[in-house]
């Protein structure tokens, strides 16, 4: 099983997104964005970046219907925050787990990615790299030219060291902002 990588384009420009991905050796992206456009940086409009990515050698596929961070499915939501416990119940979720688990399987260079530049913000590494965690398929969150941090320094920096487990043993995590 090889390790598995996640980016999030932030403001950068695709010149130096497409530097961090080629420092991994990335062979295929997956756009794990429910809404595949960026208002503000028009390079990773889903069209624009499709086409950027396979003139640089990159194979580009489409999952945020099945792993994106804001599902389409209202009893995904607790209080207007998306429940990632309930969201790692649904079917088309495992359907995208799965996928991830195949591609770690076939040894590919994959790295999925979001807009949120910082992983413990994003539902990379809250859900997406959680899960993986729990098939022990390593998740490292490419932060740089180079630079990579694992999954579980993310959780560490997200929980202030704290962990991820409540007293009950159920991880606890809901979207930063509310969606309903």
């Amino acid at each position: 099983m090889s390790t598995l990588y996640s980016i999030g384009h932030g403001n950068k420009s695709f010149d130096e997104f497409d530097r961090e991905l080629r420092s991994f050796d990335i062979q295929y992206l997956i756009d794990v964005r429910t809404k595949p456009f960026s208002k503000w940086n028009p390079s990773f409009n889903q069209e624009i970046l499709k086409y950027l990515l396979q003139g640089n050698g990159y194979t580009y596929v489409y999952m945020g219907d099945l792993i994106g961070g804001l599902p389409n499915d209202p009893s995904c939501y607790t209080d207007g925050h998306i429940d990632y416990s309930k969201v790692r119940e649904k079917d088309f979720f495992r359907k995208g787990i799965d996928r991830l688990l195949t591609a770690a399987e076939k040894e590919l260079r994959v790295a999925i990615m979001c807009s949120e530049s910082e992983p413990e913000k994003c539902h990379r590494s809250k859900l997406i790299g959680q899960e993986l965690l729990k098939h022990n398929i390593p998740l490292n969150h490419i932060v740089g030219i180079g630079k990579s941090l694992s999954q579980e320094t993310v959780m560490a920096i997200l929980t202030k060291g704290a962990g991820t487990m409540t007293l009950f043993g159920e991880e606890t995590f809901v979207s930063r902002k509310s969606y309903m």
